[in-house]
């Protein structure tokens, strides 16, 4: 595994590495994919290099990101059902179309019924396993085309809701209408979905503007890399 601690002169890009990064701030999973093939291909002189990302994160989201390369690309699904933990901020009383900060504040709601201990009792709620259903504004492939592209050219689109289990859902911090919050939950696990219902559950609304993935398994964020930096990391 490649970290901020790596021994450098122990890189095997071809026979298969794990590398943990830190994705920043509007870039896709793709993007820091793609950045890390590019520096790899200098770095080794390769033309051909297998890398793939270990779960998807928005281009809204911040944090840990499991890149694999070489063989290890086949240790991406063993990656992707790990159990993930996320730290996040959502916003109370209004929602967006993509549960986030990706389109407009399309519905407002009233507020004035909730209290910090509505909000402590309704995240309760939300413990164990249940279903959930992603955003319209995700990846998920419906026919063949992936479901934020019916959603960016208004057609409707049904997606199916999916097992998730969520173990620990806790309040952080009440800073109203801003509330920050800690979740573990399972693979395939949308936050943004998750801050939509719990606006629902609440009698009101709520969207994501904060998210942050900490946890991958034991990968912790606190051993990634900087993608924007990795050029210089593995030269150095």
């Amino acid at each position: 595994m490649i970290n901020n601690t790596t021994n450098k002169n122990t890189y095997n890009f071809q026979k298969g590495e794990v590398l943990l990064f830190n994705k920043p701030y509007t870039w896709s999973s793709f993007n820091v994919v793609n950045k890390i093939r590019y520096a790899i291909r200098k770095h080794t002189g390769l033309k051909r290099i297998k890398v793939g990302h270990a779960g998807t994160l928005d281009p809204l989201a911040t944090g840990l990101l499991i890149i694999c390369t070489g063989k290890f690309t086949k240790r991406i699904e063993e990656f992707q059902e790990l159990e993930k933990e996320y730290t996040g901020t959502m916003i109370l009383g209004k929602t967006t179309p993509s549960f986030d900060l990706e389109t407009e504040i399309d519905q407002e709601y009233p507020t004035e019924h909730i209290t910090e201990n509505l909000i402590e009792e309704t995240a309760k709620k939300f413990i164990g396993t249940q279903k959930q259903t992603p955003p319209v504004f995700s990846a998920i492939k419906i026919d063949g085309k992936r479901a934020y592209k019916y959603a960016r050219d208004n057609e409707e689109v049904k997606i199916k809701a999916k097992t998730i289990n969520i173990s620990k859902f806790e309040i952080t911090k009440v800073n109203f209408p801003e509330i920050e919050f800690r979740v573990v939950c399972s693979k395939g696990t949308y936050i943004r979905s998750l801050a939509n219902d719990f606006g629902k559950a609440i009698n009101s609304g709520a969207h994501l503007s904060v998210l942050c993935r900490t946890r991958i398994g034991e990968f912790q964020l606190k051993d990634a890399l900087d993608p924007e930096k990795f050029d210089d990391f593995i030269n150095s």
